[in-house]
């Protein structure tokens, strides 16, 4: 028994290390492979492999990222838990002052929150994330307001923020929230009784998330979906099919969620197809995934479909009771008027069995008010309007397409019937304009070359005058004594420098219009490193692919990185220390990051400035002009990244 034990103790330490090696690694480029985006080859213990690691994370960004997947993936185990660590995440990024990742993690809130049914409070604070996050994460947050709707049964307005999240979605060609976009319609669709259509958008979602090739919680929740509309259309085989898939994930990954649900649902397969001993242990199942999940919109509805199948075997009483309890845990201020209608219905049909007819004209009577709520001839037409919106905007490219090729045949007959007539005329008149264009071309070219030399000349003089200013501030300085005035000067120059940089660069480059910033880069870092003595002891590395940006934001770039170079060569490397400034530049397709590192003394190791704060400004100026955010990390040394709108780029 002993070596059994050790050995088995041996293996699971191994899958352990196995996995968080997976997972976690701070030292390979990509340090942590993102939950269900990057991986989905997880064991059942990834959890709390997160919990044990994230506080490690070398970076603020990257704590953040692990400890809201944490916080995420907890709410399909246990929203309390879940939501604990959400607190922790608000608490951290609101010390450290980082508004982007406070909304992201509000976004979580607002999704543990509504499952927990206090549906305002997630409305609250998914409303208040919109002014914080980037356009990337507001897919999320919208498909999240959907649900706060949808559980209030208003479908319609569900669908309004349904219909948004897959209008960003495409927008940012976000396959993953397409396909969740559309697993939302195939529920909303199924809510509405409008089976083929939920079945249809249902299966438009399997097909986005297989493409994908990652098994997430949404994919699984997409299968229930699909499942459940297969069900109404009484096609029990391939329900099946779809529910024993999410099944299989679901208990795979620990989605008590997702389980609890497509165990609710098989209770209802089950009785239809007279199965009750499977209808039974799925019932219990129900309730046991949703009683671990702390969940009681879950536990509702599981005791709800077991009251169903009790109807259906005759067993009223016993429906009575369970129907009960499940009216119990939604409590009076349950959201769900969908799922309470249909506990009045089920509570109706029981009284009704147990020849109780008073209690089932009370049931039935509240079952009607709900359902008038629901199921609004509004709230139909309105969706009705959004599903003929987003089909009319996909069919509308084809039908231009389709008139366009229409036109192009039309002009292709005219041309044949006329080409020929023309050919003899056209070839005499292209003869004489070859000719002229020729010479206009010989003109146009000698007009352009003066006009390249004017501009290089005036950059080339424009250069020459920066650099006559900084030679006078220079000279000003050395009747200087006061040593403050005097290295307030000697920055006011390399600030004239950089700029001055620009310049040559646009005169001696082969693009008037652009500047090669890593070059440009080089030739600054080198020019401050030389102003302060620093060669010697100091290593520029230029982290970057070659880019070209326009003078309008190359210069308060250029101004930018001159101003952290210059700090980190006064305050990060005091009694001469060695050390090494990283410049980063990388462009994305919507905007640019730029990131100044160094590995000195770092703010937090007593390491105080005395200067004017003027640089400190001047940055803050520089990154409002470039429309930018800018994040300041301490650790290991101090680096200071920006994220800038990429609309001045060249």
């Amino acid at each position: 028994m002993g070596k059994h034990y050790f050995i088995a103790i041996f293996v699971s330490i191994l899958s352990c290390s196995l996995l968080f090696g997976q997972l976690i690694n701070f030292n390979r480029e990509t340090p942590y492979e993102k939950v269900f985006v990057d991986t989905d080859n997880f064991g059942a213990s990834y959890l709390q492999h997160l919990e044990n690691f994230y506080a490690l994370a070398p970076t603020d960004t990257l704590q953040f990222n692990i400890l809201n997947d944490l916080a995420y993936y907890w709410h399909t185990r246990n929203l309390t838990k879940a939501l604990n660590f959400t607190e922790d995440g608000l608490k951290c990024t609101l010390a450290k002052g980082d508004m982007l990742w406070h909304g992201r993690f509000q976004i979580t809130q607002g999704a543990i929150l509504l499952r927990m049914e206090k549906l305002d409070e997630a409305q609250a604070v998914l409303e208040e994330a919109k002014a914080k996050v980037l356009t990337k994460d507001l897919p999320f947050l919208n498909t999240q307001l959907g649900y706060v709707y949808e559980r209030r049964g208003q479908l319609g307005k569900a669908a309004d923020y349904v219909m948004e999240a897959l209008r960003l979605g495409e927008e940012l060609n976000d396959k993953r929230a397409i396909a969740l976009a559309y697993s939302d319609l195939g529920n909303i669709f199924w809510k509405q009784e409008k089976y083929d259509k939920g079945l249809k958008y249902g299966i438009k979602s399997i097909v986005i998330f297989e493409e994908r090739g990652i098994i997430d919680l949404d994919y699984d929740f997409t299968l229930y979906v699909v499942a459940n509309n297969f069900l109404k259309l009484n096609r029990y085989d391939e329900a099946l099919k779809y529910y024993e898939h999410s099944l299989a994930i679901g208990e795979r990954y620990g989605f008590y969620n997702n389980l609890s649900d497509v165990y609710i649902s098989l209770v209802d397969l089950y009785a239809y197809l007279g199965q009750y001993k499977k209808a039974e242990s799925a019932g219990a199942n129900a309730v046991k995934y949703a009683e671990l999940l702390d969940n009681d919109f879950m536990l509702m509805r599981s005791w709800l479909s077991i009251g169903k199948l009790q109807n259906l075997q005759g067993k009223y009483r016993y429906a009575i009771e369970s129907l009960q309890k499940s009216l119990e845990v939604a409590t009076a201020e349950f959201g769900d008027e969908y799922y309470l209608s249909q506990v009045y219905e089920a509570l109706g049909k029981a009284y009704a069995g147990d020849h109780d007819y008073m209690e089932a004209y009370k049931a039935f009577s509240k079952y009607d008010g709900l359902k008038k709520e629901i199921f609004t001839a509004e709230s139909d037409q309105r969706i009705a309007l959004l599903q003929t919106e987003f089909e009319v905007a996909q069919k509308e490219d084809t039908i231009l397409l389709q008139q366009g090729t229409i036109r192009k045949q039309k002009s292709n007959q005219m041309l044949t019937s006329t080409i020929t007539g023309l050919l003899l005329f056209l070839l005499i008149v292209g003869f004489v304009a070859i000719r002229i264009n020729r010479r206009k071309n010989k003109l146009l070219q000698q007009q352009n070359q003066e006009k390249e030399f004017l501009i290089k000349e005036i950059h080339h003089r424009v250069k020459n005058n920066l650099e006559v200013v900084s030679s006078l501030l220079s000279l000003q300085s050395t009747h200087i004594e006061d040593k403050k005035i005097k290295e307030n000067m000697h920055q006011i120059q390399n600030r004239i420098q950089s700029m001055s940089m620009i310049h040559q660069n646009l005169y001696q480059g082969k693009n008037l219009g652009g500047i090669a910033m890593k070059n440009y880069f080089k030739i600054l870092g080198d020019y401050v490193l030389q102003s302060y003595g620093a060669g010697q002891k100091i290593v520029m590395v230029y982290d970057m692919e070659e880019i070209e940006l326009n003078v309008d934001i190359a210069t308060p770039i250029g101004l930018i990185v001159n101003e952290l170079i210059t700090n980190s060569l006064k305050y990060a490397f005091p009694n001469s220390l060695t050390g090494v400034i990283t410049i980063s530049l990388v462009q994305k397709p919507a905007h640019l990051e730029l990131t100044v590192t160094d590995n000195g003394i770092g703010i937090n190791k007593g390491n105080q400035t005395h200067g004017t704060g003027f640089g400190t400004q001047l940055i803050s100026l520089l990154t409002k002009q470039l429309d930018g955010k800018m994040v300041l990390h301490q650790d290991k040394g101090t680096s200071v990244s920006f994220e800038f709108q990429h609309h001045k780029a060249a």
